[in-house]
């Protein structure tokens, strides 16, 4: 490998690698569900013609897919794709019926497991397929005589648990709508979110465990119910499977055990419905306003995770599968979908790092995870920490690892095969709660580079673009786009007549998806995604991620992490870095240096942050997200608009008034 240096735009171009992290075997690239799915499709070579093929003949690409998948509902005689006069009005199996739940629900035998559940707590709870089922049933039941009916919207403000799962299949089952988000969030952000959708029926629990503590949230949900005065019903979902909530409950509720009672555990119902039928509403995590209603179509959903897990991640009937995510977080959607390929679901609720960084090693281990997903932020605080779960951990079951939220370092990849497992296919994967799937992502039959993740996902025409809209080439950094439709766009934004939608993802630049991730194409094929393009610096005119900026920051031992902002400074735009020190350590001089000398050596000059500054906390949504625009906004004296969404709101004072960057004010 050689190392990075400006070119000729002071950009940092990537550093080069002679040889891949992981090969796949010529046994496994044979026996991956990615080889025999081309040869069902009849497309001779490699990925890159079957993905050629994928976006050059779309319609006929999402049929196979129906049909290879074994997708249970009527595709109907119609054409498989109906191209609109614009990107966003393309519609895929107009004249399909299908229910989402049914798929999920169709296949492991009742005595097989379903669900696992492991409670930071120390609680276990498995679910076998017929114990879901009957669970399901019963949900199912209760709600169609609470007067559930197609369209309706059920919310859920509940952990990682299994009855939250339940409660998704039993709505989808009635053609109701499912929305969720975690019980961290306060009631103002709940507010924000289930108060614009209108709930008839809301799920939520008492308290949760984190970090070693029990959260009781009786009071928020009192005050919750208080502020909803027309929500018709409340179930509550007792923490800890106890039959008794901890506190008292709101007017309008019930306990999930008397709602449940009088309800037989029978085999559930499905109703068909379109394709187009609205099954999710998600969230956008911004900070600038309140959050997008996301409305998400069954048929999308189902046909895109399906290609994602099985073909990308190599998902196989019986596999254990993981995530760690909470209930507030698209990747719970992304986890729940694993039952539509027989897999048995593997949850986790509580602190990944609780009693400590081994937590979701053990978890592997216990459940024989084979497919591990956890953040790139997970896979360096593992790094830092110092442990190497090979020598302490079998591993042996797992066989995919995906890392996503943020971009993952070369640095994260080269930890994960040398101090976890050697022969694992690490997966770095990237979309958004937008399409609730990924642009981008694993490939199993192909190599790993360091820093780069495999390249374009199935059926999406990746292109990356320069402020005119023309494609760019090998380490030139733009914009990431989608040319060609895809089933899981969003049907829309809830109350919104369109224009916001369009303008949200497709006016600026007409016939493509932009997706607001800067990036660039690398020499092998890959994609390195280098943050937001809304937090792009642009000093002396040159844009330039603030990816670029953390990585080699973060490797000092010193700095736990950073972020970095524009800050307007005498006509021109100047980085400020705001770093989070190893156990609270000084920012002498020295450390500012070797900050500054390792940006300029393994980015480029015009990467050194003007000004570095020490900071207790950075601010993060609740799914670990960096607010690098909340902060800039907080140092150039503008407001937050959005502080519920944040996980941390106070950190926000450590970046107010600084000195250091206004002149006018006094000196520390």
């Amino acid at each position: 490998m050689r190392g990075p240096g400006p070119d000729r735009q002071g950009v940092a171009t990537l550093r080069r690698v002679t040889d891949p992290v992981w090969q796949p075997s010529e046994a496994r690239t044979a026996s991956a569900r990615l080889a025999d799915f081309r040869a069902v499709a009849g497309v001779e070579g490699g990925y890159g013609d079957l993905h050629r093929w994928s976006v050059e003949d779309p319609g006929r690409f999402w049929s196979t897919a129906w049909d290879w998948c074994g997708v249970i509902g009527e595709q109907g005689d119609g054409p498989a794709m109906v191209q609109g006069d614009r990107l966003a009005d393309t519609r895929f199996f107009p004249d399909s019926s299908l229910n989402f739940a049914e798929n999920l629900m169709a296949h492991g035998d009742d005595d097989d497991p379903a669900i696992l559940f492991r409670g930071e707590d120390g609680r276990r709870r498995d679910l076998s397929w017929g114990e879901l089922r009957a669970l399901v049933a019963r949900l199912q039941s209760a709600l169609r005589e609470a007067g559930i009916r197609p369209g309706d919207r059920v919310a859920a403000w509940l952990p990682n648990v299994p009855e939250t799962y339940a409660v998704m299949l039993a709505t989808a089952s009635l053609g109701a709508v499912f929305s969720s988000t975690s019980p961290d969030f306060g009631v103002d952000g709940v507010l924000d979110r289930f108060g614009q959708i209108e709930p008839v029926v809301l799920f939520a629990t008492d308290g949760y465990h984190y970090a070693g503590r029990y959260h009781d949230v009786t009071s928020r949900l009192s005050d919750l119910a208080d502020r909803m005065p027309t929500l018709p019903r409340i179930v509550v979902v007792p923490d800890a499977d106890q039959l008794e909530t901890r506190g008292p409950l709101p007017n309008r509720s019930t306990t999930l055990a008397d709602f449940l009672a009088d309800h037989p555990a029978d085999r559930p119902e499905f109703v068909r419905l379109p394709f187009d039928h609205p099954l999710y509403v998600l969230y956008s995590s911004g900070t600038t306003g309140t959050p997008k209603c996301i409305v998400h179509r069954a048929g999308g959903i189902l046909l895109k995770h399906l290609i994602e897990h099985r073909l990308h991640c190599d998902v196989r009937a019986g596999d254990h599968i993981f995530y760690f995510t909470t209930a507030g977080w698209m990747m719970w959607n992304w986890l729940a979908s694993g039952l539509a390929s027989a897999a048995t679901l593997v949850l986790y609720d509580g602190s990944p790092f609780h009693p400590g960084p081994e937590r979701l090693f053990d978890l592997v281990d216990d459940c024989a995870i084979t497919l591990l997903g956890v953040s790139a932020k997970f896979v360096d605080a593992v790094r830092k920490s110092g442990i190497r779960p090979s020598e302490s951990h079998d591993l042996g079951s797992l066989r995919t690892i995906c890392s996503t939220g943020s971009p993952l370092n070369p640095e994260g990849f080269e930890h994960v095969h040398a101090d976890w497992k050697a022969d694992v296919h690490l997966a770095s994967i990237s979309g958004g709660t937008d399409l609730c799937g990924c642009l981008v992502g694993g490939n199993p039959t192909g190599p790993v580079y360091a820093g780069q993740i495999q390249g374009p996902t199935l059926g999406m025409a990746i292109e990356v673009y320069d402020p005119a809209g023309q494609p760019l080439g090998t380490d030139q950094p733009g914009e990431l786009v989608c040319t060609s439709p895809f089933p899981s766009m969003p049907l829309g934004l809830w109350g919104d007549d369109g224009r916001q939608y369009r303008a949200s993802y497709f006016d600026r630049f007409p016939g493509a998806w932009h997706q607001g991730d800067f990036a660039q194409w690398t020499p092998e094929g890959g994609i390195v995604i280098h943050g937001r393009s809304d937090a792009t610096l642009n000093p002396g005119g040159v844009r330039i991620g603030t990816a670029e900026i953390y990585r080699p920051v973060e490797q000092l031992d010193e700095v736990v992490e950073c972020l970095a902002v524009g800050q307007d400074w005498e006509g021109d735009s100047r980085i400020v870095l705001f770093v989070v020190t190893t156990g609270g350590l000084d920012l002498d001089g020295g450390l500012v240096e070797r900050i500054r000398s390792a940006v300029r050596a393994q980015a480029s000059p015009r990467h050194v942050p003007a000004v570095v500054l020490r900071v207790e906390e950075l601010p993060r949504t609740r799914s670990g997200k960096l607010v690098e625009l909340a902060v800039r906004d907080v140092v150039a004296g503008r407001p937050v608009t959005n502080l519920k969404a944040l996980a941390n709101p106070e950190s926000l004072d450590y970046f107010r008034d600084r000195p250091e960057l206004n002149p006018q004010l006094p000196s520390p």
